[in-house]
């Protein structure tokens, strides 16, 4: 499939290997130094461009956690031309530190995900004065997005922004007896810088 020209980069700036290290520095009270890979990895090739997502402390980056699979795709719902599909994976310990091993993500099928309800963004698009766009992803206001691990059930909000320069996320968690965000970007986005480039690794 031809993929179109915002599709193929989005995907390109959100490939990569990624810090906010000035954030944490100048507020870390609010803002844990965090590593996070986005590498892409060969699934629902036939209209999507598929990333893998775990995130890690900087203290501790074989302990990465939150793996996710992010399906990028154009849009079905009439209101944007692109969307976002999140999967959750049905044995997150088959594929820890792929983020690092990108060996680790060969063997990876449809049949070991698992498709997340309610957690698919719309994304909305602006090019810049500069080459390139200004992407911006968020959940529709009705949506609840929730997935359960261990029996236990959670609540997340979701959203990012990407432009050629940087990389921010809105990821929060949700209480969902309150509606609150009780952990997460609780005084704004994390932002990040990418510091090394995977979008070559993306098959178009």
């Amino acid at each position: 499939m031809r993929y179109s020209e915002e599709l193929i980069a989005l995907a390109s700036y959100m490939a990569g290997e990624f810090d906010n290290q000035a954030q944490a520095l100048a507020d870390p009270a609010w803002y844990v130094h965090l590593r996070l890979w986005q590498r892409p990895v060969p699934l629902f090739t036939e209209d999507s461009i598929t990333l893998f997502a775990e995130q890690a402390n900087i203290v501790n980056l074989e302990k990465a956690y939150r793996p996710r699979i992010i399906r990028l795709r154009p849009g079905t719902g009439g209101n944007s031309s692109l969307e976002v599909q999140y999967y959750m994976l049905k044995d997150p310990g088959l594929v820890q530190g792929a983020g690092r091993d990108r060996e680790k993500l060969k063997t990876l099928t449809t049949e070991q995900i698992e498709f997340l309800p309610g957690c698919t963004l719309n994304v909305t698009q602006n090019s810049l004065t500069t080459p390139g766009y200004h992407f911006q992803a968020f959940l529709p206001p009705e949506a609840r997005c929730c997935f359960t691990y261990q029996t236990e059930t959670y609540q997340v909000s979701l959203g990012f922004e990407a432009t050629p320069e940087a990389f921010l996320t809105y990821d929060k968690g949700i209480d969902p007896q309150t509606g609150k965000a009780i952990w997460g970007a609780l005084l704004g986005p994390f932002r990040f810088t990418k510091r090394q480039d995977f979008s070559a690794e993306i098959t178009i």
